[in-house]
């Protein structure tokens, strides 16, 4: 079975493996403790699963679009599981540490500071640039594989999960609910909303159900690990477009209130540990992960 597996495999069935093992740990402090392990345990046998059908299908066909389908619904299910794990090991959040060092940084605290800059254009603008996030690294996916990169569409698969699960891991150390709950008392106007955009908060806020994810800042992270790829695999026309659509993305996280400025500056630091540390990372799951020998006949060609 292990020759089944890819690196992208492994990687997420070892932080599920870690998530496991926090949840049986925490358990008698968790009620829903049952239901976060199989959550978990659903996950990794959807991902063994999926490996074991790869070798059944072309990798460029129903067994490679499988895959990459259980990993996008891993990183979305195992987000929305982290507030009940977060709740059992934490009594409190950091924010109080974070607002302190954001104040000793600026003298004021920022999403106040900007709220002289508030207009319905710029906080629609500034909104749009904010959901763009799941569509970014969606982006870079969809133009490799178009491209028939597969080996390339691998390492970047890789290098954003390794920066998504490091952003959790994040959360799980230091929970944060940010800003718009924690000094909303010193705002002293909203975002001056019109209905349709305050229509998206409401589906943003309804869909993630976590919401101590403000440190670091994933948006900020999993952005900037997106566009350093989009320029490593040379693709020059999508990274021109995501370098103002990601600047543009950073103001959002503290003008809408969402991140602190120091979640910002984590998810730079993170991307930055992600870069270092995925390609050896990927190299020790690669001497695990030997794909088998029909998988090994049957891969695409990279194109260049």
């Amino acid at each position: 079975m292990l020759n089944t597996l890819r690196p992208s495999d492994l990687l997420t069935l070892s932080f599920l493996l870690l998530l496991c093992c926090i949840t049986v740990f925490s358990a008698v402090a968790n009620p829903t403790w049952t239901r976060l392990l199989a959550t978990y345990v659903v996950l990794a046998l959807s991902v063994l699963a999926a490996a074991s059908y790869r070798t059944k299908v072309s990798p460029a066909k129903k067994g490679f679009y499988l895959s990459v389908g259980i990993m996008v619904l891993a990183v979305s299910l195992v987000f929305n599981s982290l507030g009940a794990l977060i709740t059992t090991i934490h009594a409190t959040t950091f924010d109080p540490q974070l607002i302190a060092v954001d104040h000793g940084i600026f003298g004021a605290h920022p999403t106040v500071w900007m709220e002289r800059f508030i207009s319905p254009p710029l906080t629609a603008l500034l909104q749009f640039a904010y959901i763009s996030y799941y569509f970014i690294p969606l982006s870079l996916g969809i133009v490799l594989i178009a491209r028939g990169r597969f080996g390339e569409f691998e390492e970047v698969l890789f290098g954003i999960l390794l920066c998504f699960y490091l952003s959790y891991t994040g959360y799980l150390l230091f929970p944060a609910i940010g800003p718009r709950f924690t000094l909303s008392h010193l705002q002293t106007g909203d975002l001056q909303l019109s209905p349709f955009i305050e229509t998206i908060q409401d589906a943003l806020n309804n869909l993630e159900k976590n919401k101590t994810d403000a440190f670091p800042s994933g948006h900020t992270a999993v952005s900037l690990m997106s566009l350093y790829y989009a320029g490593k695999m040379r693709e020059k026309r999508l990274f021109m477009v995501l370098i103002p659509v990601v600047t543009v993305l950073l103001i959002s996280t503290v003008y809408l209130r969402y991140h602190y400025v120091i979640d910002v500056i984590a998810g730079a630091a993170l991307t930055g540990l992600t870069m270092a540390s995925a390609p050896g990372l990927r190299r020790l799951f690669s001497g695990k992960a030997r794909p088998s020998a029909k998988e090994r006949d049957q891969r695409p060609t990279s194109k260049r």
